[in-house]
């Protein structure tokens, strides 16, 4: 057996590297005391501004390696603990925030009561001894719906920073790690993590008057420049689990001069989960869809059915209306034109029910569609904005507009919390779905389906009035998701 197969000689090596690094942050917390007077002030503020973006507020969240707690404390957490191996430091920490919880120690050896909502990890897989042992103790004190978010050193920045740390720029650190982005998923992924999305963040370091700016919040997103950015972030969660119980489903139908397709969607929406709620919300249809929805209700006793008159126009308006007053713990929602056949639903409810997808997105764009069942214009719009929205939110979404979204009504709560992030912009519905999942840092996930063409009825949809308002509300959504 070979020096380094020898378990005794490797936990000697981890307590020897663990000693010298609590030597080191206590010497750095002490140079650290007076943020006003510290050359890394700077990017330390940016990092408390980019999680303040991924983290919501009142939420139970742990720091592993918090340092003073001052980004603890900007997250506003309902219940915070920072853990740092410098005594100096969680002593400064209790110091300038009573408010939150600090202690001295490993944090591969704590326990809690209650689990965390969000773990944080700034800055520390670089000065760990093995991260992969920190990640399995990490589950101990997480739930199936806890987010794990990492900030770590682009290897690029290598040189750069060994320089800064030469010249008392701020960089004062020991040997690091230099992980890469696949390095970090392949770790996430041995421990039973999966990685969410990824973002680059930081390009100029150093406050300097619109410079700073124009590179840290614009330039930093753009290729080439992206590739050069001094942290990587990382957003995770634990691999999707089959829930034990059934969840029931609601499907949220908005239907306007659609009366020749009410039977046929009642008929052909199979029953899912422990039950399944039609959901018809009718918006001033100038047929008598109002009236064909109402006589067939009773005809269907083994259905649970309801109708609604949605308070104001569009879909969106007709969507929140459904969602509203749905009874189930999985959304659905079913254009009532039919392009997306009611009997694919069951994708969707497989997809949320395994865990595989927070937000379960339908692609019109893999396999060929029926003649005219969407034009060439079409198509090319709903491909551009799909690049659009993979780059805005981190995580690849092929097909924006397609109707048909399903989510967990627990999820969509926290949407509707949050939605005055973005206001109320999205007469559609789609984007304002999109955009607060992608705030909330849920998993999307896209189940492909063959997208047919009408059988009744014509399209609402303008493709030149709305695709113009739909460039704005990319532009809108630019700034409050990428360039924040």
């Amino acid at each position: 057996m070979g020096k380094d197969d020898n378990p005794k000689i490797r936990d000697d090596a981890a307590r020897r590297y663990r000693r010298k690094r609590i030597e080191h942050w206590e010497r750095v917390s002490d140079n650290r005391a007076d943020r006003r007077f510290w050359a890394g002030e700077y990017y330390h503020r940016l990092l408390e501004h980019y999680y303040r973006f991924l983290v919501q507020p009142d939420q139970r969240v742990i720091e592993l390696g918090c340092g003073h707690g001052d980004l603890l404390a900007s997250l506003n957490p309902s219940f915070g603990v920072g853990i740092d191996i410098s005594f100096k430091a969680v002593r400064r920490a209790s110091e300038r925030h009573p408010e939150l919880a600090f202690a001295a120690g490993d944090a591969m050896n704590i326990a809690f009561d209650r689990p965390f909502d969000v773990v944080i990890l700034s800055d520390l897989v670089n000065d760990l001894w093995d991260l992969q042992t920190l990640l399995e103790s990490v589950k101990l004190y997480i739930h199936p719906e806890s987010r794990i978010i990492l900030n770590f050193y682009n290897n690029l920045w290598r040189i750069p920073l060994s320089l800064a740390k030469r010249f008392g720029l701020g960089f004062d650190v020991l040997e690091q790690n230099w992980f890469s982005p696949h390095d970090v998923h392949n770790i996430l992924e041995l421990t039973g993590f999966e990685a969410i999305k990824g973002d680059r963040w930081v390009l100029f370091p150093f406050k300097t008057p619109v410079l700073s700016k124009f590179f840290n919040r614009y330039l930093v997103h753009l290729a080439p420049f992206s590739w050069f950015a001094l942290t990587n972030f990382v957003t995770a969660r634990l691999q999707p689990r089959t829930y034990a119980d059934s969840p029931g489903v609601s499907v949220v139908i908005p239907a306007r001069n659609e009366s020749g397709n009410i039977a046929p969607i009642i008929e052909r929406t199979p029953e899912m989960g422990r039950f399944t709620e039609l959901i018809f919300v009718e918006g001033g249809s100038s047929d008598n869809t109002f009236e064909t929805i109402r006589d067939a209700i009773p005809k269907h006793p083994d259905r649970m059915i309801k109708l609604l008159q949605q308070p104001g126009k569009g879909k969106g308006d007709a969507v929140r209306c459904g969602f509203k007053s749905a009874q189930g713990d999985i959304l659905m929602i079913l254009d009532a034109d039919m392009t997306v056949p009611p009997e694919d639903l069951p994708r969707f409810f497989d997809a949320a029910a395994s865990g595989k997808g927070e937000f379960i997105n339908g692609v019109r764009l893999v396999y060929p569609m029926e003649n005219d069942s969407m034009r060439f214009l079409n198509i090319a719009g709903n491909k551009f904005f799909s690049m659009a929205f993979s780059w805005l939110l981190g995580q690849p979404l092929k097909d924006t507009l397609c109707g048909t979204k399903v989510l967990w009504n627990h999820d969509y709560r926290q949407i509707v919390k949050n939605r005055s992030y973005f206001g109320d912009f999205d007469p559609f519905g789609d984007f304002d779905l999109i955009f607060g999942a992608a705030k909330l840092n849920l998993k999307i996930i896209e189940v492909p389906i063959r997208y047919r063409a009408r059988t009744y009825g014509d399209t609402n949809i303008s493709r030149w009035r709305h695709g113009w308002m739909l460039l704005k509300m990319v532009a809108f959504a630019a700034r409050r998701i990428k360039f924040i």
